[in-house]
C-alpha cells in the first residue's frame, strides 16, 4: 500500500481543526469542500450540463456533499467504491420566532434536534452558528428562489442553559435528572425585556449583513470548548460532534489521497457521501433517504456515454461502507454491552453487525472490510448490540435498500455518544482513514 495513503496521529491534530471550522452541518461541507478543491477537486453544479471529463468533482447541497474522482480509462460502467457518513449532530436549533425571556432574562428559543443527551447542555459556554438565507443576490448557494445563502458562526460564549441548582432539586443526585425539553433547554443570553427580531438583527451585525435581507435562518448553538487530548499519555481526545464528522474527515482525506494514485491503480471510481438529517430519519433532500447520492452517481454514469445498462452494472459491482461512530465499552456500564462484543478505543475501526438489518453488514461485506483494512495494516474490531437493548441504525441500510448497493456498517467505537462532548481514542481516527483510502483504492 501507498506511502501516501497511511496516516498517523497528525491525521488526528488536523481533526480538531476540522471540528473546530465546523460548528454546523453546512459549515463542515464548505471545509470538506475547501480541502478537495486542494487536492484538485472541482465543483459541479447541480442545475449545469455535466460532461464526461475525468478528474475529481463534489456537489454541493445544503448540509450534503458528494464527491467522486473519474480515473482515466473508466468506463460508462466501472463500478464506484463509496464511503457514506452524515454532517449533523444531535443538538439545539434556532426555532422560528425566537426571541423569548421570563423575569428580566432574554433567552432564545430553541428546538430539540435528534436524540442529544439534554444534560451535556447545560452549564456549558455555547456559541451560535448555522447559515442564513438572504433576499435577492447570488452565491454558489443560490436558492431557486434567487436568495443566497451566507454561513455565520459566533465563535464565543454567547448562550447557556443554566441548570437548577441543587438546592432546589434535592433529588436530582439521588432519583436522577429530570428535563422538561420544552421549559428547561431554553437558553438565556442576557438581561432585559424581550424584543422582537433582536436575536436575527444580532445575528446580522456579526455577518456584516442588513437585518431585514434575512428572510431566512438555520442557526443551531454550539459548545465552544476546543476539542483536547486528555489521559495520562495523551491517548484519548475529547471533542464536539466527532459522531460524525470523525467519518467525514476521515472520509475526505482518504479520497484526496487515492486521488493523488496514479491512475491506473484505480480500478473503481471513489466517492465520498457525506449527508445531513442523519439524527432525525434522513429523509429530506440532503438526507440518505432522499435521491441525492443516486442522482449524482447516474448522472456520472450517463456523462461518460452510459445508458441504463451501464448504471446496472455499475451499481451490481458498488460497494458502500457506511462510516459512523459506534459503542466503545463502557467500564462503568459494561452490563449494557454484548457479553462477547468489547469493542475497545485505540482498537481500530469497528465492524456493526445487526442480523435485523438495523446494520446493512453481511458476511460478504465483512470481507470487504476485513481485507481493506489487511490492506492497511490495520486492526479492526466487531460490534454486536446486547440482545436485550434495542439496537440503533446508520445510513447503511437506507442506503442498501434505496439504491440496490451492497452496503456494510463500519466506523469508530466511542463513548458519550451524542454528548455535546464526545471521546474517542487518539489513534482510532487515522486507523480509519487508512482503512477507508485502502477501501477506496480497490
Amino acid at each position: 500500500m501507498s506511502s501516501s495513503l497511511r496516516f498517523d496521529r497528525g491525521h488526528t491534530d488536523d481533526l480538531m481543526a476540522f471540528l473546530m471550522a465546523s460548528p454546523s452541518p453546512y459549515h463542515a461541507v464548505a471545509t470538506a469542500a475547501a480541502r478537495l478543491e486542494k487536492a484538485g477537486f472541482r465543483q459541479v453544479e447541480e442545475t449545469a450540463a455535466w460532461d464526461g471529463t475525468t478528474g475529481g468533482k463534489y456537489v454541493l447541497r445544503g448540509g450534503a456533499i458528494v464527491a467522486w474522482y473519474v480515473p482515466a480509462g473508466a468506463g460508462a460502467h466501472t463500478p464506484f467504491r463509496i464511503v457514506g457518513a452524515h454532517t449533523d449532530s444531535p443538538n439545539l436549533r434556532v426555532k422560528p420566532l425566537p426571541d423569548t425571556g421570563a423575569y428580566g432574562w432574554r433567552q432564545i428559543a430553541v428546538e430539540i434536534y435528534g436524540g442529544t443527551l439534554l444534560n451535556t447542555w447545560l452549564d456549558r459556554d455555547l456559541g451560535l452558528a448555522g447559515r442564513i438565507s438572504l433576499r435577492g443576490g447570488t452565491s454558489q448557494a443560490a436558492g431557486p428562489g434567487g436568495g443566497s445563502d451566507r454561513l455565520v458562526s459566533i465563535d464565543r460564549p454567547l448562550l447557556r442553559v443554566p441548570q437548577l441548582a441543587v438546592h432546589l432539586d434535592r433529588s436530582a443526585n439521588t432519583d436522577g435528572l429530570k428535563l422538561d425539553r420544552q421549559k428547561h433547554m431554553q437558553p438565556i443570553w442576557g438581561l432585559g425585556d424581550v424584543e422582537e427580531g433582536d436575536l436575527i438583527r444580532f445575528v446580522a451585525d456579526e455577518a456584516g449583513v442588513d437585518a431585514e435581507d434575512i428572510t431566512g435562518w438555520d442557526l443551531m448553538p454550539h459548545p465552544v470548548e476546543p476539542p483536547a487530548y486528555l489521559g495520562r499519555d495523551r491517548e484519548l481526545l475529547a471533542g464536539p460532534r466527532m459522531d460524525n464528522l470523525l467519518s467525514v474527515h476521515a472520509a475526505v482525506a482518504a479520497l484526496a489521497a487515492v486521488a493523488g494514485q496514479p491512475d491506473e491503480e484505480l480500478p473503481y471510481i471513489p466517492v465520498v457521501a457525506a449527508f445531513d438529517h442523519e439524527e432525525n430519519g434522513s429523509q429530506s433532500d440532503t438526507g440518505a433517504d432522499g435521491p441525492l447520492l443516486g442522482t449524482v452517481l447516474e448522472r456520472s454514469v450517463f456523462a461518460r456515454g452510459g445508458g441504463y445498462e451501464d448504471r446496472a452494472r455499475a451499481f451490481a459491482g458498488t460497494v458502500c461502507l457506511s462510516s459512523d461512530t459506534g459503542h466503545a465499552i463502557h467500564p462503568n456500564y459494561a452490563e449494557r454491552h454484548d457479553p462477547t462484543h468489547h469493542p475497545v478505543v485505540n482498537g481500530g475501526p469497528i465492524l456493526k453487525v445487526n442480523v435485523n438489518m438495523r446494520y446493512a453488514t453481511d458476511g460478504g461485506g465483512r470481507s470487504v472490510f476485513a481485507a481493506a483494512c489487511e490492506k492497511a495494516g490495520v486492526p479492526w474490531q466487531t460490534f454486536v448490540s446486547n440482545n436485550a437493548m434495542p439496537c440503533g441504525t446508520t445510513i447503511g441500510p437506507i442506503t442498501a435498500a434505496r439504491h440496490g448497493i451492497k452496503t456494510v456498517d463500519i466506523g469508530v467505537a466511542i463513548l458519550s455518544m451524542h454528548s455535546a462532548r464526545e471521546l474517542c481514542g487518539a489513534d482510532d481516527p487515522h486507523l480509519l482513514a487508512g482503512a477507508l483510502a485502502a477501501f477506496l483504492a480497490g
